[in-house]
């Protein structure tokens, strides 16, 4: 006899155990006999049909279980279940197939060293003991009971309750005949007896918003990236070119989905001399106007473009062209939508427990509990899911200051030291440490970039060395005073020299990235274009000299979208960029600019392949100090020498006497101020000459910059 309130439990699909009661049993009392029991309320008749075609009858015990007898071998059999006067309803049964995670895999799980743990969590289609079917898996450790509702079984999960696998806190459930496209939740039954409803954590498509169940799916791509990869693992990301176009999907040209995209992207991007395009976050997000920083789906692309399979495609489509992709990633915040990762079992699981470490109040978002195993595998198991699955380049962690301490943003009162009394994240540094360095072992060539805005040390130092591990980390100090600087009228900028030099003095103390942002062009800052002083013709050149003296000085560039095409209007999520402009021959002329700007810097390895080597770097000056103006040199290993001359000053200067590196003629490479790009055609005619010192005489052009390369002889 079962235990009444046990039968109930399973009945109901609050039991933590339901195949110790249903499925294929031996029957204690018979020796080579087996007793079979299935869930099948309202039936007026069940039936066990066995593969050798032995039929064995059930009767009902209570609650709608019902059970039977069966002499024979243990073989696979369907329920067949009458219900009046309808046909009968016959299917195989979840609770006759053994668990499909092994021990191995809940141990990795319990230690937090599952690298792959989308392979085993999460909703997978596979052969389980030659049936077809869906493998249903989540980790909620502190749930009474854990059961599948979907579309396909009308949202009722009461059929399908999951099996607890012990310590490790996974629930399991296979449920043959599911196939990709079944849309899904978790019930869970919460510990004071609450039942919630959640999306699937590990979930790998989502329904497009503002639904936000999950979707069973199943990946055909073929990639034909081979080539790529096996490029990107033979070289340093540091010693290259990165020029990166920073892009918002959804309002780079509304409509467009990833397969839509690519051929658009692949032509602009690439036709404007770009290395990498780098995209806002993609992973499931229930608030466009988020911009995709708050995630409820980590590893679920966005639906709102299409399938995760058009994402691979729009990816593959961008290697075959020569263009890297780096996706934003946001492991430093999650949001408190009810249906996701908050509370999900009922308690805090995800997020820390005490609000001090858990809560970002300016925000309004949780915080993880990165010194718990299985919250630390599935994030450091997420950013390989991202290098893995989708073949991205580069993941650019967002607000890693955020991460590092535990009184940012917080009052004193509001914040709990560490076990030092520092106010250092310990866990959350052992975490990015050991992403990056997960990262990198695994995969050769790629950039895991930090969006780090203090003065930590060591973002960028290997961990053996104590570091975080990161590749690059975006100076926002340069991005901070430069933009402040370039902002000035012209007249007063020689009062403020200081704020564009500063930069040089700590330039290589990490490995930079110089980032004009989306947060540059929001919340009432306006665009690019707006920030710069003077009519428009001044405003555009102010832009031209900008973005030379980015790009010449030391770091890889970023640059959001519109910008380099002087996008007039603050960019708005809900809108297109303003592509009219190009209609405008000005503006058409600055995005020509930026093209040939991004052409030059690849050809010249002096501007890139010495970024951590400050020796390759020096400023140059005349005989005269003159604070409008701000020179420098770069240099690559084969001798090769580019000059960066800036005047900041709205009026040209003649006869600017300039010490060289070498006598002899420079070739003027780029000159922002050409008639091409919309300038004065104020000039060197091309082409410098030293005296015996290496003295040359130039002429400037008003808020121009020059571009000089050495030629032996």
């Amino acid at each position: 006899m079962i235990d009444d309130n046990v039968l109930n439990a399973v009945s109901s699909g609050s039991s933590h155990a339901p195949h110790d009661v249903l499925g294929l049993h031996e029957d204690p009392d018979a020796a080579g006999r087996w007793l079979v029991r299935a869930r099948r309320p309202l039936a007026t008749s069940v039936t066990a049909v066995f593969a050798d075609g032995v039929r064995a009858p059930l009767a009902h015990l209570r609650y709608g279980i019902w059970e039977g007898g069966y002499a024979g071998d243990p073989l696979p059999y369907e329920i067949v279940a009458t219900y009046g006067d309808g046909p009968d309803f016959v299917a195989d049964d979840p609770y006759r197939h053994v668990p499909v995670l092994g021990e191995l895999d809940l141990h990795l799980i319990r230690e937090g060293r599952h690298e792959q743990l989308w392979r085993v969590l999460g909703a997978r289609v596979i052969d389980h003991g030659g049936t077809a079917g869906t493998s249903f898996t989540v980790w909620a450790p502190d749930a009474q009971a854990v059961r599948v509702a979907g579309d396909f079984n009308d949202w009722d999960g009461q059929g399908h309750a999951m099996r607890s696998m012990g310590a490790s806190g996974v629930w399991e459930l296979f449920v043959p005949g599911l196939g990709a496209g079944t849309v899904y939740k978790f019930e869970i039954l919460t510990p004071d007896g609450r039942w919630i409803l959640k999306a699937d954590p590990m979930a790998r498509y989502a329904e497009v918003p503002p639904a936000t169940a999950s979707v069973v799916t199943t990946s055909t791509y073929e990639w034909e990236d081979d080539a790529w990869i096996a490029r990107r693992g033979s070289r340093t990301p540091l010693d290259g070119p990165m020029s990166v176009y920073e892009v918002h999907l959804g309002s780079w040209r509304p409509g467009l989905g990833y397969r839509d995209a690519a051929d658009a992207l692949i032509d602009y991007v690439g036709g404007h001399g770009f290395t990498h395009v780098e995209f806002l976050p993609l992973a499931e997000h229930p608030f466009g106007g988020s911009w995709g920083y708050q995630v409820t789906g980590y590893y679920a692309p966005t639906s709102r473009f299409g399938h995760p399979d058009d994402l691979r495609y729009l990816i593959d489509r961008l290697h075959g062209a020569g263009i890297g992709v780096i996706m934003d990633w946001v492991p430093g915040h999650f949001p408190k939508d009810a249906f996701a990762l908050a509370r999900f079992d009922g308690r805090p699981l995800y997020e820390h427990p005490d609000p001090r470490r858990g809560e970002h109040k300016d925000w309004g978002t949780l915080i993880f509990d990165y010194g718990r195993n299985e919250v630390r595998n599935f994030l450091v198991a997420n950013a390989l899911y991202w290098f893995e699955e989708f073949h991205v380049d580069g993941l650019r962690v967002d607000a890693v200051a955020s991460m590092l301490y535990l009184d940012y943003s917080r009052e004193p009162g509001e914040w709990e030291p560490n076990i030092h009394g520092g106010r250092e994240n310990l866990e959350a540094i052992r975490f990015l440490q050991e992403v990056n360095a997960t990262a990198y072992k695994r995969y050769p060539g790629i950039a895991m970039i930090a969006e780090e805005s203090t003065s930590f040390a060591g973002v960028t130092a290997p961990t053996s060395a104590g570091g975080l591990g990161f590749g690059f980390k975006w100076n926002m100090g340069w991005m901070n005073d430069s933009l402040v600087y370039i902002s000035r009228d012209p007249m007063y900028r020689a009062h403020h020299e200081g704020e564009l030099s500063f930069s040089f003095v700590y330039a290589f103390s990490e490995n930079y990235v110089l980032p004009i942002s989306h947060d540059e062009v929001v919340h009432g800052k306006g665009s690019l274009f707006a920030r710069m002083p003077g009519d428009h013709w001044q405003k555009l050149a102010n832009m031209r000299l900008f973005y030379a003296y980015m790009w010449g000085h030391p770091g890889k560039q970023l640059l959001f979208m519109g910008q380099e095409f002087g996008q007039m209007s603050e960019w708005s999520e809900s809108r297109a960029l303003d592509w009219w402009l190009l209609d405008q021959p000005t503006h058409a002329q600055l995005a020509q600019f930026v093209a040939e700007l991004n052409r030059v810097y690849r050809e010249q390895s002096a501007l890139w392949s010495r970024e951590r080597d400050g020796a390759a770097f020096s400023r140059i000056g005349g005989p005269g100090w003159n604070p409008d103006t701000s020179s420098f040199v770069r240099r690559d290993n084969h001798g090769n020498t580019v000059v960066v001359v800036c005047n900041f000053a709205g009026a040209p200067q003649d006869d600017f006497e300039l010490d060289l590196p070498e006598a002899g003629r420079w070739e003027e490479i780029l000159n922002t101020d050409a008639l091409a790009y919309g300038g004065s055609g104020v000039g060197n005619l091309g082409a410098v000459h030293t005296d015996a010192a290496g003295r040359a005489r130039l002429t400037l052009p008003p808020l121009g910059a020059l571009w000089l390369r050495h030629r032996a002889g």
